[in-house]
């Protein structure tokens, strides 16, 4: 029995070194963040497209949409698009076209689909108005302010740079699944792309902003080539790394309205994260539990006491990688967020659904999307839906 107490001791001392271990990196990863020099806003800017794939009501979207019309930029086009004439969001694009006309303001209404993926598909059908050479792909989510457009673009005049994408924040809309939501995105996701970067990872690029020139999206390994994949924006970033373009991650945040009414919505959300990790990721998806790193400490330390030898040094290590957790869970969020300080109890129950749901990740190739399952093989090929 004491070989079978120590081999438990051990490995419970492996687990909460590794727990720390992560912890203590995401926590230096945003440390780092926060103290980067930020890119300077260019107002005067080359002339920019901004294109705004839509689909369905969402909370806040007039607010978000219209925040993009007031920006601090001297000549930009809008371009909303929609599948459907039935589609309520088309009454608050046009709501915002009457509101802004002085404007370049363009609404496409066109059901045709290039593939399974209907955003992608979306956005080819409103390429087709786009004025400018440069382009700005944003979900309709997004919140961001004056400074937005003249901020991401600025690192396109390096000639280098192929596209330019964003971190982004997520605040809860609604119920407190929402607030589970944003803390997936804040607390686990954001940190994990950070830590990434910090450890030279440059192929992170984010659909809350896609920020290239139009020759980007030209020819046939353009948009037309991604419209199957479930990844999209990865696969757009791996399209600019393919033509010897760097991907830029700006400094500007931008905010996003998270929206789970239900536990059943959110786990289907996080699934189809999920599944995308896994697809991008395949080999080193079955590792990802170190990056749970305080359902991983707990379960060290209950390895650590069969071993009183151990027991001592598992409870420090424990001790340390909660109050990393802690640190992580305030600085993620943003000053005045009172509801997300509030959030604090909920930090065992939201590292152990990510676990759930990080293992339902392995037993499913079905995700769910904007109402719509779709199968997804092995290579992020969604096949599904109606085409």
């Amino acid at each position: 029995m004491s070989i079978i107490h120590m081999a438990a001791g051990v490995t419970g001392l492996i687990c909460l070194s590794l727990a720390c271990a992560y912890a203590l990196l995401t926590v230096v990863a945003l440390i780092c963040r926060k103290l980067e020099r930020p890119h300077e806003p260019q107002p005067a800017g080359p002339p920019v497209t901004v294109l705004k794939p839509l689909c369905g009501a969402e909370p806040d979207l007039y607010a978000n949409l219209r925040s993009f019309c007031i920006q601090d930029y001297a000549h930009f086009q809008i371009v909303f698009g929609v599948r459907d004439s039935a589609d309520p969001a088309l009454q608050v694009a046009e709501r915002l076209a009457a509101e802004f006309p002085h404007l370049a303001i363009d609404i496409v209404v066109n059901a045709q689909q290039h593939g399974a993926n209907r955003k992608v598909s979306n956005l080819i059908n409103m390429l087709e108005v786009a004025r400018h050479e440069v382009l700005v792909i944003a979900d309709s989510d997004a919140l961001v302010g004056p400074d937005y457009l003249a901020t991401v673009t600025a690192p396109l005049q390096d000639e280098s740079t192929g596209l330019v994408t964003c971190l982004y924040h997520s605040v809860p809309a609604g119920t407190g699944w929402s607030q589970l939501g944003a803390m997936y995105v804040n607390e686990w996701y954001m940190p994990s792309v950070l830590l990434g970067r910090l450890l030279g990872n440059r192929e992170f690029a984010s659909g809350q902003t896609l920020c290239l020139r139009r020759q980007m999206l030209t020819g046939n390994d353009g948009l037309r080539s991604i419209a199957h994949h479930l990844a999209d924006d990865y696969q757009l970033g791996a399209l600019v790394r393919q033509r010897g373009k760097q991907i830029v991650l700006s400094s500007y945040v931008t905010t996003a309205r998270q929206y789970d009414p239900s536990l059943g919505e959110l786990i289907q959300h996080e699934t189809r994260w999920m599944r995308t990790i896994r697809i991008l990721r395949p080999r080193s998806f079955g590792f990802l539990f170190i990056t749970f790193s305080l359902p991983l400490a707990v379960l060290g330390f209950a390895l650590s006491v069969a071993q009183p030898a151990c027991a001592a040094a598992g409870l420090v290590l424990l001790l340390i990688c909660i109050n990393a957790r802690l640190i992580l869970h305030r600085l993620a969020q943003r000053a005045g967020d009172l509801r997300g300080r509030s959030g604090l109890w909920l930090l065992p129950f939201r590292d152990l659904l990510v676990c759930w749901v990080w293992s339902r990740a392995f037993r499913t190739s079905r995700v769910t999307w904007r109402g719509t399952e779709f199968e997804v093989d092995v290579h992020g090929v969604m096949r599904g839906g109606q085409l």
